[in-house]
């Protein structure tokens, strides 16, 4: 089995070191043999689509290629392959949702563009970057399954976030907001009908650890592992 974990690898990066971790973890746990593939954003290619079994859409926009990160996200949604994107990755399976889904084509990020009229992420009014937050999850979703409780407390490296003016949008579509902070903002939906198609705002990975792996990480490639084997 192959996961492609999408964004542009910062050997720098806390998160993205964290996510190399927690995958690790989550593999011993379930003791499978799994490769993953860190795929720079500019050489994406929908050849490589069919190669992997999983996507990680990772934290650390912008990406040097959105659109392409997007096709990516598509594909995984419409395929029906695992697909789990964190802060960077949420955001922008936010906006294939707004684009695909949705209708609106011209769905933007105001990292890439502040000058579109469509943008449905946007700059926070205050920085997440840091931030330790407690989250309410809703009972009986995908997420609070895995958790195993509905009230968890997770890190966040995020500036950007889902614009206000499109929350009742994105709510009337078929994702299901299952989880937000104490101040009611979304920060983790999931794709009904979908092994598993989930985004937070927030990054797991990095509390992940050998002796307590993070357990939306080894959902994730427990169902990787169990989508493979249809």
């Amino acid at each position: 089995m192959k996961l492609s974990i999408i964004g542009d690898f910062n050997p720098n990066s806390e998160t993205h070191l964290g996510t190399n971790n927690a995958i690790q973890h989550s593999k011993n746990l379930l003791q499978c043999d799994l490769d993953s593939y860190w795929i720079d954003t500019q050489t994406i290619t929908k050849e490589i689509f069919d190669h992997f079994d999983g996507f990680l859409i990772a934290p650390g926009s912008p990406y040097k290629n959105m659109e392409n990160v997007i096709d990516v996200i598509q594909y995984a949604r419409e395929k029906n392959i695992p697909c789990l994107g964190t802060c960077g990755g949420f955001q922008h399976m936010i906006i294939e949702y707004a684009r695909n889904i949705l209708g609106f084509k011209n769905a933007e990020h105001e990292e890439y563009n502040q000058n579109v009229p469509e943008l449905f992420i946007t700059k926070l009014k205050c920085s997440l970057k840091g931030r330790n937050m407690e989250l309410n999850l809703v009972p009986g979703s995908k997420v609070a399954v895995l958790y195993g409780k509905t009230q968890i407390i997770e890190k966040y490296y995020c500036n950007y976030g889902v614009n206000h003016e499109y929350i009742n949008i994105l709510k009337s579509g078929p994702f299901n907001i299952v989880g937000s902070d104490y101040e009611g903002e979304i920060r983790v939906f999931e794709y009904p009908e979908h092994p598993f198609f989930i985004g937070t705002l927030y990054v797991p990975q990095v509390q992940s650890t050998n002796s307590n792996p993070h357990p939306l990480m080894t959902g994730f490639i427990d169902a990787i592992i169990n989508n493979s084997n249809i």
